[in-house]
């Protein structure tokens, strides 16, 4: 079982509100509670715990994972017509019977599909915000939608921004 719980108060006025130390097998567990969410970081361990899920980081950093777990809403129908319409004009479609959207991508070959793929997955990890994808050597299909709110949010429309900046790089 556990051993000895250590309350820490958290000296910044985030909206962090209790730090706890649990010591198990010579593991330090720290528990951070935020909004009603439990986040788990195992000190020295490349892994962080979230709601049952595992998501896989490289460097745990108290400020980094507290950045990349911002929460995601859901965009009203007023701010996703808004958001969405420079995209639509650039390709991107929404899909049928789904809140998510969709473009197809088509390079000169498969390296540089993989080069492009590349690029958006260092931004996927970095925003912890990953892209439903497919690629046929020079094709390139791309679904975004947040699973959290099971819908499009504003992580969604950041990325396709991205994604369109990414692509004008490479030739037509």
């Amino acid at each position: 079982m556990f051993g000895v719980i250590k309350p820490f108060a958290i000296p910044s006025a985030t909206t962090l509100v209790k730090r706890f130390y649990v010591k198990r097998n010579s593991s330090t567990l720290q528990s951070y509670f935020l909004n009603n969410t439990t986040l788990i970081l195992l000190e020295n361990c490349s892994r962080t715990y979230r709601s049952k899920r595992i998501l896989s980081t490289t460097a745990i950093n108290y400020q980094s994972v507290v950045k990349a777990r911002e929460m995601a809403h859901k965009l009203t129908e007023e701010d996703k017509t808004k958001a969405l319409e420079p995209l639509l004009q650039n390709g991107w479609s929404v899909v049928n019977n789904r809140d998510a959207i969709y473009k197809e991508f088509i390079l000169k070959d498969f390296n540089e599909a993989f080069g492009f793929m590349t690029r958006v997955a260092l931004l996927a990890e970095k925003m912890n915000h990953h892209p439903e994808w497919f690629n046929v050597y020079n094709k390139v299909q791309i679904t975004l939608s947040t699973h959290d709110v099971n819908g499009i949010s504003t992580r969604d429309i950041k990325m396709a921004d991205f994604i369109e900046k990414i692509i004008e790089i490479y030739p037509k």
